[in-house]
């Protein structure tokens, strides 16, 4: 567990944050340009100046009261910065062999041959950084960071520099890290799709403050929180188990609470897998009527539990519930007020297959 209470100034910003965070898979850090996501990072890992008290488990590395301040380098902390920051000089192999002699840990749980396999370096391992893309440096700096065995990982938006297609092929490597090697990590970004697909737990953060901090799903159907989740990008995530595959129409069938859906096919999973789907909230629609001769092939029964507009807006959140679990349904107030929609109504939910983003839970 890392218990965090503590209070920094920068200028004219202030941080305070008091909450707790289980060490324990991936937690998201969400919110606004400004609202001390890397300010937080920084002060955890020592680089900043703060008031108050930083325990991991039973280790206190920040107690102002008793002048404990552990300085940087002593506080077992893998920090990834936005840019990679290898060693030119080195090469791929280089750079990891640099990482095991400032392990964080007496016991180097983590070996060079298990990072190599897991993040594909072998064909890297003689090129000097100047030689890879960037997506190729983002993995080398994932796995030297984690080569110092920390006790936990601080990502700080480490693929903010790379185009969506390469983040795509990072995310997996990234889950590995606090999956195979059983390292947490908290994870900084700004855009709610990349969290949403690795982080179990979010820590959302606004003017310095903690907003909201609970499991993935909870978080991102609040709607209240459409100022840290962001609404363009705001949606739900939802758990699904494969029923199978229709190889003639390339997709896969799932089921949610009880109901079947599909989406395109997803290879690398079977019957029976749980995934994570990733639904955004401009991806749905609701019908009173189940629609007919229709291509959206996600028709789903709901109930209303929630509608909420911001000022001035022309739109209105929806939460629908199925049976257990929520998704969230962005539409325009002219259409609530057409229908006549009101929470403890039944509504069909409708959700293009191809709108899907998915990840294995």
């Amino acid at each position: 567990m890392l218990a965090i209470d503590i209070c920094a100034s920068l200028g004219e910003f202030e941080l305070e944050v008091t909450t707790k965070i289980p060490l324990d898979g991936i937690t998201g850090i969400l919110g606004p340009s400004g609202s001390g996501k890397t300010t937080l990072l920084r002060v955890l890992a020592g680089f900043e100046p703060a008031e108050g008290r930083i325990i991991v488990d039973d280790e206190v590395w920040l107690d102002t009261k008793s002048k404990t301040d552990i300085a940087p380098h002593r506080r077992s902390l893998g920090y990834m910065f936005q840019d990679t920051r290898l060693f030119d000089h080195l090469s791929v192999a280089g750079n990891l062999e640099y990482a095991t002699s400032r392990t964080l840990s007496e016991i180097k749980q983590i070996v060079v041959d298990d990072v190599v396999d897991a993040f594909d370096l072998s064909p890297l391992l003689k090129r000097r950084p100047a030689e890879l893309s960037g997506g190729e440096k983002q993995r080398v700096a994932l796995a030297r960071t984690l080569l110092t065995n920390p006790r936990f990982l601080v990502l700080d938006e480490p693929l903010s520099a790379l185009d969506e297609q390469r983040r795509s092929d990072i995310l997996p490597y990234i889950d590995t890290m606090a999956s195979q090697f059983q390292v947490p990590a908290l994870y900084v970004s700004h855009a709610v799709g990349e969290v949403a697909h690795i982080a179990r737990r979010i820590l959302a953060l606004s003017n310095g403050r903690v907003q909201a901090n609970g499991p993935t799903n909870e978080i991102l159907e609040r709607l209240d929180l459409l100022d840290v989740t962001g609404r363009f990008e705001a949606g739900s995530v939802v758990e699904a188990t494969v029923i199978d595959h229709v190889e003639r129409h390339r997709l896969t069938r799932l089921t949610i609470d009880g109901q079947t859906l599909t989406m395109p096919m997803e290879p690398g999973v079977a019957p029976g897998d749980q995934i994570r789907l990733r639904v955004r909230a401009r991806d749905v629609a609701l019908a009173l009527i189940r629609p007919e001769s229709i291509s959206i092939r996600n028709i789903l029964d709901a109930t209303i539990v929630d509608l909420f507009q911001g000022p001035e807006s022309p739109y209105v959140e929806a939460l629908v519930e199925f049976e257990k679990q929520r998704l969230r349904a962005r539409i325009t107030l002219a259409s609530v007020e057409d229908l006549s929609l009101a929470v403890g109504m039944h509504v069909f939910v409708l959700i293009k297959s191809v709108t899907f983003e998915s990840s294995l839970a």
